[in-house]
């Protein structure tokens, strides 16, 4: 009779879990938006409708452009809240709030850079247009917030974050400014050739970052530190790289290529896009359709912004790839030593422009902050410790950058880019766009096709940009930009072709510089491959191109593992597999882990020694500099300085593949021909605040086992300097497109997950093996072919 009652008690308790457990999945599913019917919203001038798709992407039709922004400010809302609110508090320097101590290094930077004070500034200097379309986007966020019903997403429940505040036109901005900042890295790499001075010769860093291929000579480039070594040693480098956050990683990028109706199958140009960036659930992009007077564009939007980025209207097509652009600077301010609390500039000490910043921070005392800017910038090295510290020594470090400009009207470029009918019109708009840089390539539906890399790119009294520069002399100031009409376009070329993929895109006599450090040219030289095969493409075509997994680099250093004699039987085997390959990164076969393995190992055994400590902050594939070493040009290199013999290349590479394979098989056992690829190597959708929890981690993640890698066209970038997770895909393309100027109704689409940021909602990762197989869909503009296929129908009504 006992062990009856404990049965039962036992399932009444189960029963009142599985109740319990069920409320709080129905609460839940409250947080999704509501998507079919009538809602009655402040602020509107005229009813709005709004057809979601079978793929949950919303069309919006509305009597004005205006409403037309409110309406996709609302939607943004709906499904995107909580990415959203993490990037305005991101850019702001305003995590640490709601996630407490852990975020406050990213706070401190970004208080310090002044981004939210600099986006206040940029609305004043945009035009009206542009301010009542950010009014517009806001009041639909703001209608969203207000008449919202149920739970807000599960991340502010789980995280016990308060409701979001009202959303404001600068918050667009920081948004924007957030995603500039993402794209850009080369502060950070001025700062590492820095820190490496104190411990390498000139010759060193020189060979660590070799030439474009295409500049010419094997000869490379002189870099010299300013005043040696001695000057960077007086800085807090070391403490100023752990307490900032990192930009974008080398080794990725976007592709995209154009041809001419004369190299297509329908007599009309073709335009592919792809975008890489860091992969995460939700992702970066959200797909929508927008219709109003003067206006019919759809494509990928950025949460947080009134406007498509990528796409095409009715006439034109527009995609994107990082230009990479030197367009931030380190100089070195030094104190007035007669007054701490100015600095040295020509003519005479001027005053630091101090201000105090409050850092709330969840759970433990506000962090007060006082930032120091010079007439270059924000004072950054204040960020790695106190300011009597750093005027204690002598001198600061000031961070500029075109980003921080009180003028910048990058997003009035935007919303004029969408409403372009022709090349006229889309040069006109890029006049305003200041930033980050991007190769911008256009097709229009009259057969025309073209290039446009805008920006504002600095011109220097004197140097390149490439490590942190004295700052009290003048000899190194910005004098002004790059004019427009001298920035890298192009028209109808000859060659009926336009590809870039972050390759170089000047030739050695283009009379400015955008930057020494542009990225290797594999995926630029595949594309160009694969176009010119065929004397005709199709839409199809580009897909295929796009899918393409044939590494250019793999093959250019295989040779070099074919060479090695390795010690261990099943480095042997793993040495015979790879004998007949071909570079193609395919997820399931064992060469491509076999060589990634491999190359991996030599980079270690190559340069570990010589970097010493910094050698985890210097880490990556770095395929020019050891194709260099490898073939001669630097053996040196491949002798391990701790050792007492000399070791050759021929050795290194020998070692490489043994211990290679002898972690392979500690992981996935002891024949090769049993190894994948995709075993090791899966994209990794991560979510940014929950990606290392076990269940939530899961439950917010999206992974799936890919092929490629860094330099293949589908590019799969891993970070080969993480000892723990190693080849997982870390980056890649968040956004896929294909536009067709036949008949643009024919163009195609895909995110890397989905439309939704709430894990409920059936369109949260749905297209996520359709990213990963390449079977992209159309996304049509006419109000006939949406109807007959909407799943949900959407009135916004004004109060």
């Amino acid at each position: 009779m006992k062990r009856r009652w404990l049965r039962l008690g036992g399932a009444l308790v189960a029963a009142l879990l599985a109740l319990a457990l069920g409320g709080g999945y129905l609460a839940l599913r409250t947080s999704l938006p509501k998507t079919s019917g009538t809602i009655v919203l402040a602020g509107l001038g005229a009813e709005v409708e709004v057809l979601r798709d079978a793929n949950g992407i919303p069309h919006i039709f509305a009597a004005s452009r205006d409403d037309a922004y409110f309406a996709l400010g609302f939607v943004h809302a709906q499904d995107r809240l909580w990415q959203m609110e993490a990037r305005r508090r991101i850019g702001a320097g305003r995590l640490s709030e709601i996630l407490g101590p852990r975020t406050l290094k990213t706070d401190r930077f970004f208080r310090t850079l002044g981004i939210a004070r600099v986006a206040e500034r940029n609305v004043a200097a945009l035009d009206s247009e542009t301010r009542a379309a950010l009014v517009a986007y806001a009041a639909g966020v703001n209608a969203f917030l207000a008449g919202r019903r149920g739970l807000l997403p599960p991340e502010f429940l789980l995280l016990g974050a308060p409701a979001p505040e009202a959303w404001r036109p600068a918050d667009s901005i920081v948004v924007l400014k957030l995603m500039a900042w993402r794209l850009s890295r080369n502060w950070r790499t001025e700062m590492l050739r820095a820190r490496l001075a104190r411990r390498l010769s000139a010759a060193q860093i020189e060979e660590l970052w070799p030439p474009y291929p295409d500049d010419g000579p094997v000869a490379l480039p002189t870099f010299a530190p300013p005043d040696g070594a001695e000057l960077y040693r007086r800085l807090p480098l070391d403490a100023l790289w752990a307490r900032t956050p990192p930009g974008a990683p080398g080794g990725v990028g976007s592709n995209n290529w154009v041809v001419a109706g004369g190299r297509s199958a329908t007599g009309k140009p073709l335009l592919a896009n792809d975008t890489h960036l860091g992969l995460s659930a939700p992702g970066t992009f959200y797909l929508a359709h927008l219709n109003a007077p003067g206006l019919n564009v759809v494509g990928a939007t950025l949460p947080g912004l009134p406007l498509v980025v990528l796409g095409r209207n009715d006439r034109v097509a527009w995609g994107f790839t990082n230009t990479s652009p030197d367009t931030q600077d380190l100089f070195i301010e030094r104190v007035d030593p007669g007054d701490e609390s100015r600095y040295l500039a020509p003519g005479g000490s001027r005053p630091f422009t101090t201000r105090r910043e409050i850092i709330r921070v969840d759970g433990t005392d506000d962090v007060i902050i006082t930032v120091r800017e010079s007439r270059h910038g924000p004072i950054i090295s204040d960020v790695s410790s106190s300011a009597a510290d750093v005027t204690q020594a002598g001198e600061a470090l000031a961070f500029a950058w075109t980003a921080l400009r009180d003028d910048d009207l990058t997003p009035q470029a935007g919303l004029k880019l969408t409403r372009a009918r022709d090349w006229t019109g889309f040069v006109a708009a890029l006049r305003d766009y200041h930033g980050p840089q991007q190769n911008i390539v256009y097709a229009d539906v009259d057969g025309n096709i073209g290039f446009y890399a805008p920006a504002l790119v600095p011109i220097r009294k004197s140097g390149d940009g490439r490590a942190p520069v004295p700052g009290w002399t003048g000899e190194h100031d910005w004098i002004g930009f790059v004019p427009f009409e001298a920035l890298p376009h192009a028209f109808n070329p000859a060659n009926g072709r336009i590809v870039t993929a972050n390759n170089k895109i000047v030739p050695d006599s283009y009379p400015y510089l955008i930057t020494r450090d542009w990225e290797a040219s594999y995926r630029a030289r595949r594309i160009t491959e694969l176009i010119d095969r065929r004397p005709r493409h199709t839409p199809e075509s580009f897909r295929e191109i796009q899918a393409d997994v044939t590494s250019l680099m793999a093959r250019d250093m295989l040779p070099h593992l074919l060479r090695a004699r390795p010690g261990t039987e099943v480095a042997r085997a793993a040495r015979a597999l790879v004998e007949g390959w071909d570079g193609e990164m395919a997820r399931d076969k064992p060469e491509p882990l076999i060589f990634s393995a491999w190359y991996r190992e030599l980079t270690r055994l190559v340069y570990a020694d010589e970097l010493g400590p910094l050698f985890d902050d210097a880490w990556g594939p770095r395929p020019l500099f050891l194709r260099w070493v490898l073939e001669g040009g630097g053996e040196r290199w491949c002798d391990d300085v701790k050792s007492a013999g000399v070791e050759s290349c021929a050795e290194i590479s020998a070692r490489a593949l043994d211990a290679a394979a002898a972690e392979l098989a500690a992981r996935h056992g002891d024949d090769p021909r049993r190894w994948r690829w995709g075993e090791a190597h899966y994209a990794d959708h991560a979510h940014g605040v929950f990606r290392d929890l076990p269940l939530l981690g899961s439950w917010f993640g999206v992974r799936l086992a890919t092929g490629g890698d860094s330099f293949t066209i589908n590019a799969a970038n891993y970070a080969i300097g993480d000892r723990e997770r190693r080849f997982v895909q870390v980056h890649g393309p968040t956004f896929r497109a294909i536009y067709d100027l036949a008949n643009l109704e024919r163009s195609l689409f895909v995110l890397a997950v989905g439309q939704s940021g709430n894990p409920l909602s059936p369109y949260y990762r749905d297209q996520a093996e359709r990213w990963r197989d390449h079977r992209p869909f159309p996304i049509p503009t006419r109000r006939e072919a949406i109807a007959a296929t909407a799943a949900n129908r959407l009135a916004l009504v004004p109060r």
